[in-house]
């Protein structure tokens, strides 16, 4: 997690010095032969608004990704520990192993071997002769639920009630060589055979009918199931393997917090298995990483086009003043010589003269001060938009 928050900072800073190092040489200010870039515009990025759906899409799409990697570091993790992992035989040689080995215990070992109860095994509620060790007893409500956004149903479900039960159970392999496995039910990817499934339809009259589409559920009806890892199926283990002091083989998660396994497929299924949900977090942490990054553009390239814009109005703002400092002399000389106001007097203060054109329309109805005094970017004369103004060279 920490490296990848410094990937994205580092990628941060390199789109900006790249947004920085184009606005420089795209766009520079010159006077006097020398660059001079506009003192009131570029005023840095705090005093650039970001909008508050630009920082919310950044910081959520930063804040999945990252969630994303974390996951996908740990899945790779767990996928790398199982290319590691050695392969034992369960034989009659595995305890001698054992108890040579420092602690009498393997760390992370890969183990295969049938299923077998230590005492009586758990029988089947709904299908007779069906034995096992885990058996997970299932009653799930499926509803369908208004979704006032989408204006439509939508498929809901949730469990009504769940019940495991689990009797302590070995891996028998060849010479009767066998494993106990502990705590089963904190393994990962144990997919037990379903024995049992039945749909419930529910059934309701008239003011049944009425309650739902005023609550906005729909009761489908209820689905029953039974699962069970039984008796003599094939189980891959992946975990710790100990010696007890009384020579029984166990198989425990691990200590060092690695993912401990009990899968009905084989190991190389497993593996592969592993691998793909690696992938797929992969993909989608650098999917949410390239979702901020196209955020971070675009809040650039729009504060690159703010600061073009500052700029030009910066431009057209010296040589107005350019305008008006040589013409001043002969303006106060007129307006002496004059006592009614001048034809090419501002439409607005009456005191300056008209010294910029207003385009698309054309006219010239305004001095440039008066022209950014207006509340709009309207003409005062037509009412049309002005998408842009150019200086007025009287002769």
């Amino acid at each position: 997690m920490r490296g990848h928050l410094a990937f994205m900072l580092k990628y941060l800073l390199h789109i900006t010095s790249h947004v920085w190092q184009s606005v420089s040489v795209l766009y520079p200010y010159y006077k006097g032969g020398e660059k001079r870039p506009c003192g009131e515009c570029v005023g840095g990025m705090e005093e650039f608004p970001v909008r508050t759906v630009e920082g919310l899409c950044l910081g959520t799409s930063l804040a999945i990704s990252g969630l994303f990697f974390y996951i996908y570091r740990k899945k790779r993790k767990s996928v790398d520990k199982l290319n590691e992992a050695p392969h034992i035989n369960l034989d009659g040689k595995l305890a001698d192993l054992l108890n040579v080995t420092p602690g009498k215990c393997l760390q992370y070992v890969v183990i295969e071997g049938a299923v077998q109860p230590v005492g009586e095994p758990l029988r089947s509620q709904y299908q007779e002769g069906s034995v096992g060790v885990v058996q997970k007893l299932m009653l799930r409500e499926h509803k369908l639920v208004w979704n006032s956004l989408a204006h439509t149903w939508m498929d809901s479900e949730c469990v009504l009630h769940q019940r495991v039960n689990t009797v302590p159970f070995s891996l028998v392999g060849s010479d009767q060589a066998n494993v106990r496995v502990l705590c089963p039910l904190e393994a990962s990817e144990l997919k037990m055979e379903i024995l049992h499934e039945k749909f419930h339809q529910a059934t309701y009259g008239f003011t049944d009918i009425v309650g739902q589409y005023l609550s906005g559920e729909k009761p489908k009806g209820q689905l029953e199931t039974e699962e069970m890892l039984k008796v003599g199926a094939t189980l891959t283990g992946v975990g710790e393997l100990i010696l007890d002091t009384d020579r029984v083989l166990k198989l425990r998660p691990p200590t060092d917090g690695s993912e401990y396994f009990l899968s009905t497929a084989d190991f190389e299924t497993l593996r592969l298995e592993q691998e793909d949900q690696a992938v797929v977090w992969r993909v989608l942490a650098s999917v949410f990483a390239l979702a901020g990054a196209a955020v971070l553009l675009w809040v650039g390239c729009r504060y690159y086009r703010s600061l073009r814009v500052c700029w030009e109005q910066e431009r057209l703002k010296r040589e107005f003043e350019t305008l008006g400092a040589g013409g001043s002399g002969a303006t106060q000389q007129g307006s002496r010589e004059q006592e009614t106001p001048l034809e090419n007097d501002c439409v607005i203060c009456l005191t300056q003269l008209r010294s910029c054109v207003l385009l698309d329309c054309g006219h010239v109805c305004c001095c440039y001060s008066c022209y950014q005094a207006l509340p709009q970017p309207i003409c005062p004369i037509c009412r049309q938009a002005i998408n842009r103004v150019v200086p007025l060279y009287q002769a």
